[in-house]
């Protein structure tokens, strides 16, 4: 199913299409796309009614495991795919090496012990995170926050760049990790962005455009290691739900 022009209908169309595709996404990576020790769980980040993003944990080891074996094994990550031996296919890709020497500084970390621990997120951006300056700051902000707390992220835009964010969403997060002048090409104006929150920050980007399929995309586990996201399967799924009046107006 190609991308549809979703500015050619009112933002809560999308935002109602934007639950639905979250919880798809959520079911496919819960039914065997993920190691077994991870689950995805559909977030709410202000306080609605419906989830704004799609978490991904990973389950504390329990006591009864580990009890008389000794320290815990490292996690191996099975059912993950190794970057090494399989690069994600994406068009472009980019580390932020430099930035690493900036954060080269003595520091003490606090750590709390939890049962789950949030590892990736999945954002789909919708237009209220561009309808205004103070708002795509926003976005931009968390997620950068995000990346610096080691937590892997994976955008979704399906909107053009607008005034706010002339080259995409991910040029104007990654501008605030190194400066780097990266431009969309003029035939695909759509940004599908993977962020590895390694040591060494790296983004897999996959431009798009309205009428294209949508590929797969990775979604990290590890700093080099990932699962793919299903994106055409579960787009086409959840825009089976959108009522059949706006399902016409896109065409």
């Amino acid at each position: 199913m190609p991308i549809h022009d979703w500015t050619r209908v009112y933002a809560g169309i999308f935002h109602d299409f934007h639950h639905e595709w979250i919880s798809t996404i959520k079911h496919a990576l819960n039914q065997g796309l993920l190691p077994p020790d991870y689950y995805a769980l559909a977030e709410q980040t202000a306080g609605g009614l419906h989830p704004d993003m799609l978490a991904l944990e990973r389950k504390r080891p329990s006591s009864s495991s580990t009890a008389g074996n000794g320290p815990a094994e490292p996690h191996s990550s099975n059912g993950g795919i190794a970057v090494a031996d399989a690069p994600p296919p994406v068009r472009f890709t980019a580390s932020a090496e430099a930035e690493v020497y900036a954060r080269k500084r003595d520091r003490i970390a606090i750590h709390h012990i939890s049962d789950d621990q949030v590892i990736a997120l999945i954002e789909i951006v919708s237009p209220g995170n561009k309808a205004s300056r103070h708002a795509l700051r926003a976005f931009v902000e968390k997620s950068v926050e995000f990346l610096e707390a080691g937590i892997h992220l994976l955008v979704l835009d399906l909107f053009p760049p607008g005034p706010r964010d002339p080259q995409g969403i991910h040029a104007a997060i990654w501008s605030e990790i190194i400066d780097d002048c990266f431009q969309l090409p003029p035939d695909k104006q759509l940004t599908l962005v993977s962020y590895s929150a390694g040591y060494v920050k790296r983004a897999f980007i996959e431009p798009v455009a309205v009428g294209d399929e949508l590929p797969a995309m990775p979604l990290f586990l590890e700093a080099d290691v990932y699962v793919p996201v299903p994106l055409e399967a579960t787009y086409r799924a959840a825009f089976a739900a959108v009522p059949k009046r706006w399902q016409e107006e896109l065409g």
